[in-house]
């Protein structure tokens, strides 16, 4: 009868060892996808410009290397705009700064409706933007309608996900 019992807790054991490996060999191959960043779901995702129904994202660039930041608006309101103000940010540690307009200035008055508009920042650093690796900038545009003055401001949050360069 105690043999009997024996071989039955042999095999249980054997069972759950045997178990136990298996596990053990899947968490190191999930550890060793990870570390090699075959697991990173950033590099799946694809590039993306989004902001409101307002202004329309046609083109747009961070880089590293050059300190720059590019981006290609189109006014989608159906009236001119006085921009206020244009903020830059990311959601890396290290603040995302020293960015100064580029062949634009703030307050950027009169973008008629339908009309496209390049914005190009440089000198831009920090942010834990990486050459290689995607990257999120978020843009934050405070306008007006030119016709309504100033006291009717609006606010609009965009972002870009991209490559950076």
């Amino acid at each position: 009868m105690l043999e009997k019992k024996r071989n039955k807790s042999q095999a249980a054991l054997e069972f759950l060892t045997t178990y136990g490996w298996a596990f053990l060999i899947i968490i190191i191959m999930i550890g060793v996808l990870a570390y090699f960043g075959v697991l990173s779901p950033s590099k799946l995702l694809p590039n993306r410009c989004n902001f409101g129904p307002e202004f329309s994202c046609l083109s747009y660039q961070i880089s590293a290397t050059d300190s720059t930041f590019k981006l290609r608006l189109k006014n989608g309101l159906a009236e001119p705009i006085n921009v206020e103000l244009i903020s830059l940010s990311t959601e890396g540690a290290t603040a995302y700064s020293g960015c100064t307009p580029s062949g634009f200035s703030i307050p950027f008055n009169s973008w008629k409706a339908g009309n496209t508009t390049d914005f190009v920042w440089t000198g831009c650093t920090g942010g834990g933007l990486v050459a290689g690796e995607k990257g999120k900038v978020l843009v934050t545009i405070r306008y007006h309608p030119v016709l309504s003055g100033d006291a009717y401001s609006s606010e609009v949050k965009g972002e870009v996900f991209s490559s950076v360069i």
